[in-house]
């Protein structure tokens, strides 16, 4: 037990000395901090899954092309992507995901598509159909 005491005293001492040190006299003058390299013998990392991308032009208040048309697997990742030069929301009936988008910008709707069916995507303030969506 006395050892370990002494441990995490001389432990808390090194922390304090290292957070002292001198002020720098002159506010411009850059600071440097030394790091030392990882000792990690590896990095495991995930990748995300790849999404199905359905991208969609508005122009004029009006999807460029008319309503897209597009089928996915159920379970697939979806990215549905709305370029607009109209502010409005985008709404995706059945999954009830909204998202709004201003003129010049654009709208990102990322979801799984877990329920099968054939579903609309709307700019919502003007009840206008932009994508039918089907997922088998």
């Amino acid at each position: 037990m006395r050892i370990a005491i002494a441990f995490m005293a001389a432990a808390g001492a090194l922390v304090l000395t290292a957070c002292g040190g001198s002020k720098s006299s002159s506010p411009t003058e850059p600071t440097t901090t030394a790091s030392t390299p990882s000792t990690a013998s590896h990095v495991t990392t995930t990748a995300l899954p790849k999404a199905t991308v359905i991208a969609i032009q508005v122009k004029d208040g009006k999807p460029v092309g008319g309503i897209t048309r597009t089928d996915v697997e159920k379970g697939r990742l979806v990215d549905l992507v709305v370029h607009s030069d109209v502010a409005d929301e985008v709404h995706l009936h059945g999954y009830d995901l909204h998202r709004d988008v201003q003129p010049g910008g654009t709208a990102r709707i990322r979801f799984q598509a877990k329920i099968p069916g054939v579903f609309e995507a709307e700019l919502e303030n003007r009840k206008l159909q932009i994508l039918e969506l089907t997922v088998r």
